[in-house]
């Protein structure tokens, strides 16, 4: 199994790289791969000074781990026969089973929090929240079981994401720019684009990935979960990573709900203050209807049109980030000199994103055509966006690693309380100046 390592982290290095090992053989053990053979004086420590004859006798070698690696895991589902369909049927019944749990919870919850302390609470938990707990807890069941693999089939998370994404196009229609205020247009633009440097600038000083600081970047600055979907679509990054920046979202969404009312009791802001700000800082929807609906009806409106005016900012930022990651950065598993051209951006563009942008014309041409009946098509749209991302948070908890989390450590968590704070002090001084002669 150690010869394996190497192969996967350095495809096409790999015949040069061998040649170190000669000296040392337990040193592939360590899953560095390429990073190995840029440092060849720690084999050389080792064993006597390296020898130019010594790289032909690895060679024969090096084509034992591909073999192996052809022939992984991954090989016996590949044949799809009768055995996998059943498999994969199954892990679609536990997907639709743990998504129906999470619906009813979704209900339930604020149901019977009802009156007590914690109703606030109870109302601003999202379906995200159940549904990667309950995909987590399924995650620990099947694996115990030795299931997980086997009905792993199923758990289309970029499937289920997608879709969901091309359907909530739909509920952000493009007439809502047209009848928000200009302040808020503003706002959101310059808050934007202020929170997404600042957080990509500080992932990059915390030594972050870059695709994570990707997620943090859009979910801080944009609208939390949605965008972080959004892009990590455009960049393609790990689905740990989505399930990371998710927790982190509902980490802090959840007690802003009862601080901003609060700060804004202190600060002194009037209503439409109060809104934008709310609704330029915390990073969900139902958050943010819930913070202002504390503050009052006006500031609940006002929050409501800079959150959705902020929406719409997210099929252009994905445009922009699939945009660098082709020509700037690296894609995964490709060299630093790889620079693709016009044909490697389509293929690696988020096609979701041009179904995001017809579902938002068609909805807004449906709704401005189709009269009284249109607000039932538009929920009927939103109930199957819904459907589709409940399945696809779903999908992240089942094939969860813990490992791949214990690599990113404290500093996202770092990143992103720092960004929200950045994210307050810009939101609460463009809030005080853009609204501070709003009228209702």
């Amino acid at each position: 199994m150690s010869g394996t390592t190497p192969v996967p982290g350095d495809g096409a290095t790999g015949p040069e790289d061998t040649a170190p090992a000669a000296a040392a053989p337990e040193t592939p053990t360590d899953g560095t791969g390429a990073e190995g053979a840029r440092e060849p004086r720690a084999g050389g420590e080792t064993a006597t000074t390296t020898e130019d004859p010594a790289p032909a006798a690895p060679a024969a070698p090096a084509a034992e781990p591909a073999a192996e690696s052809g022939d992984g895991g991954e090989g016996a589902p590949a044949a799809r026969d009768g055995a996998y369909w059943a498999f994969a049927a199954a892990g679609l019944l536990v997907v639709l089973a743990l998504a129906s749990t999470t619906r009813f919870l979704e209900g339930w919850v604020p149901e019977i929090a009802a009156g007590t302390p914690l109703a606030g609470f109870a109302e601003a938990v999202e379906y995200p929240v159940y549904a990667i707990l309950l995909g987590l807890l399924g995650n620990l069941l099947l694996s115990l079981t030795g299931l997980r693999d086997r009905l792993a089939a199923a758990f289309r998370t970029e499937f289920f994401i997608k879709t969901g994404l091309v359907l909530l196009g739909s509920t952000v229609l493009f007439d809502v720019i047209i009848r928000a205020a200009g302040p808020a247009i503003l706002q959101a633009l310059f808050l934007v684009t202020a929170v997404f440097l600042f957080t990509w600038w500080l992932g990059g000083r915390f030594g972050l990935d870059d695709r994570l600081r990707a997620l943090l970047a859009s979910s801080v600055s944009i609208c939390g979960v949605s965008a972080a979907i959004a892009a990590a679509g455009a960049v393609q990054a790990r689905r740990e990573q989505l399930a990371y920046t998710a927790s982190l979202v509902i980490l802090f969404a959840v007690p802003s709900i009862f601080l901003l009312p609060w700060l804004v009791g202190v600060l002194g802001l009037n209503d439409a203050q109060a809104g934008a700000w709310i609704g330029g800082n915390i990073d969900t929807t139902a958050a943010v209807a819930a913070a202002g609906a504390i503050v009052g009806e006006d500031a609940l409106q006002i929050a409501s049109i800079v959150k959705s005016t902020q929406n719409v900012l997210m099929g252009v930022v994905a445009v922009l980030l699939t945009a660098y990651f082709a020509f700037k950065a690296a894609p995964a598993g490709e060299g630093a000199a790889a620079r693709p051209g016009l044909a490697t951006l389509w293929e690696r563009f988020p096609k979701f994103v041009l179904g995001f942008l017809a579902a938002s014309v068609i909805a807004t041409v449906w709704a401005n055509t189709a009269g009284e009946g249109a607000q039932d098509g538009l929920d009927t749209a939103k109930a199957l966006r819904d459907w589709f991302l409940i399945a696809a948070f779903t999908s992240i908890g089942l094939e969860f690693k813990l490992s791949s989390l214990r690599e990113a450590g404290w500093r996202p968590i770092g990143v992103f309380a720092l960004a929200t704070v950045f994210n307050l002090l810009v939101g609460l001084l463009l809030a005080f100046f853009l609204f501070r002669g709003f009228t209702f």
